[in-house]
């Protein structure tokens, strides 16, 4: 049966409609660069967002290495420090499938096949060790080898890749806590003798978490520590453009400075024997 014309047209202007909205959904932007605000690159990271990553939580500011460096791959992809939109998101939203309203997110995410289901994961820009955060009163405050540190009381926070270094390194079974903060308190009211973190957020607990905290040793460095990378939309047209960015960054040595100047291990900690 032939149609009118105008419910033909109907029909068809639904359907562009329903493929527009199916590819913001997934992901997809309509504007020319892929962005989802034409002309602008929006990256958000977390509130708050904590030394040595974003300096005094402020992104903006390009202070912290993950501020830094979001600025340093913003302009490899041609974008000036003006042309950076800043916003704020929980972690777990982040890594979460569904549509977002940002290009980049960056906070420490680990770099994981799961994750990858139901976003897409830049290329590694960090690998970190990790390392023992304590007070100056826990018997695991002289604690420098494995054999000594294998009898305290260790706490790590659920997903961390920590759980699996204590493990290994240490052959024990740690403690494992909702959060970071979670495992903060259970050191400070004597319900464990040590946590175990990476490098620099350990460096974080110690000083600013903790009364009296030290970071007391660091594992082995192995090069197959927890990879950070960036988090973007699923089947982002952004993501080959941030790991050219970020290979860009790394063949020229910035990458590197960088993690010098803002994650620096010159820090006279011992290393784990």
């Amino acid at each position: 049966m032939t149609r009118p014309l105008r419910f033909t047209l109907a029909v068809a202007t639904a359907a562009v409609a329903a493929l527009t909205l199916s590819a913001c959904s997934a992901g997809g932007s309509s504007n020319a660069d892929g962005t989802v605000t034409d002309g602008k690159l929006t990256i958000a990271t977390g509130d708050p967002a904590y030394s040595p990553w974003v300096e005094d939580n402020k992104p903006q500011s390009g202070k912290g290495f993950e501020s830094a460096l979001a600025y340093a791959v913003a302009k490899e992809m041609g974008y000036s420090k003006s042309d950076v939109v800043w916003k704020r998101s929980t972690f777990d939203s982040a890594i979460a499938p569904g549509p977002k309203d940002w290009d980049l997110n960056v906070q420490q995410f680990s770099i994981d096949a799961k994750r990858k289901k139901a976003v897409d994961m830049s290329s590694a820009y960090y690998t970190t060790t990790q390392a023992v955060v304590t007070t100056s009163g826990s018997k695991a405050a002289g604690d420098t080898t494995i054999a000594a540190l294998k009898q305290d009381a260790i706490g790590v926070a659920t997903g961390s890749t920590s759980i699996a270094s204590v493990k290994d390194v240490l052959g024990v079974t740690p403690q494992v806590f909702n959060s970071n903060d979670d495992a903060v308190l259970a050191l400070k009211s004597g319900q464990i003798d040590a946590i175990v973190t990476d490098l620099p957020t350990a460096f974080y607990m110690a000083s600013a978490q903790v009364d009296d905290g030290t970071v007391s040793a660091q594992f082995p460095s192995d090069g197959e520590g927890d990879q950070f990378g960036f988090v973007l939309p699923k089947d982002s047209e952004l993501t080959s453009k941030v790991d050219k960015a970020l290979q860009t960054l790394d063949d020229d040595g910035t990458l590197q400075d960088l993690q010098t100047k803002w994650l620096s291990s010159e820090t006279g900690t011992p290393v784990l024997k």
